[in-house]
């Protein structure tokens, strides 16, 4: 299997992460949607990444999808528990994360464009966004030593992949300050080589 994307988009970087947590062996094809070169849309019509082809022929997107089926496609490293609650739970925090990096990648794009018509407005909302969901997420952690409680699952692998691109692109938010767990959990994350080996960086 291939997985095309940028090594700079943190849903591109989920699924790397997901793919070195279950051992998985791929080939990773940078491409970026921005480019005027970008063999994206070919794969997928809404012109977005990541994108996962399968050995198959078949073409997977968005990393909701394909981590889900990479979870399933491999029994090992389980990151989601079947369907109950706590599965509910995992996609709820993977939700809240890609949330979060869906705003911030907007006030990217946005600031990128000439600085008059670039709208004020517009990146303040996003922006409150994010520090809404940063909020929510150190609310939701607590004293927990994972997402859900004991257990590294998905939601981690979202919530690392979010923290990870505000570091990345948003130094000035400085989450670590006001939410030290998220901090530590963030640290923790770090420590395992799918994250050490992923980290986005220009």
């Amino acid at each position: 299997m291939k997985l095309i994307g940028s090594p700079t988009s943190p849903f591109v970087r989920k699924v790397r992460v997901v793919l070195a947590e279950k051992k998985i062996e791929y080939g990773f094809e940078i491409d970026s949607p921005w480019s005027p070169e970008s063999k994206i849309a070919n794969l997928n019509p809404l012109g977005q990444i990541p994108v996962l082809a399968l050995d198959d022929d078949i073409v997977l997107f968005d990393s909701r999808v394909i981590s889900e089926y990479l979870d399933n496609v491999a029994p090992n490293n389980k990151l989601m528990p079947g369907p109950n609650r706590e599965r509910t739970e995992v996609k709820r925090w993977e939700a809240l994360a890609d949330g979060v990096c869906d705003a911030a990648a907007l006030v990217f794009l946005e600031r990128k464009r000439p600085e008059a018509q670039q709208s004020a407005e517009w990146i303040a909302r996003q922006h409150d966004k994010i520090i809404r969901g940063l909020d929510y997420m150190a609310n939701q952690l607590g004293e927990n030593p994972w997402c859900i409680g004991t257990h590294f699952t998905l939601a981690d692998i979202s919530v690392g992949c979010a923290l990870g691109y505000l570091a990345f692109r948003f130094s000035e938010i400085d989450w670590r300050v006001k939410h030290p767990r998220l901090g530590q959990l963030h640290n923790k994350l770090m420590k395992r080589p799918a994250f050490a080996e992923t980290a986005p960086q220009d």
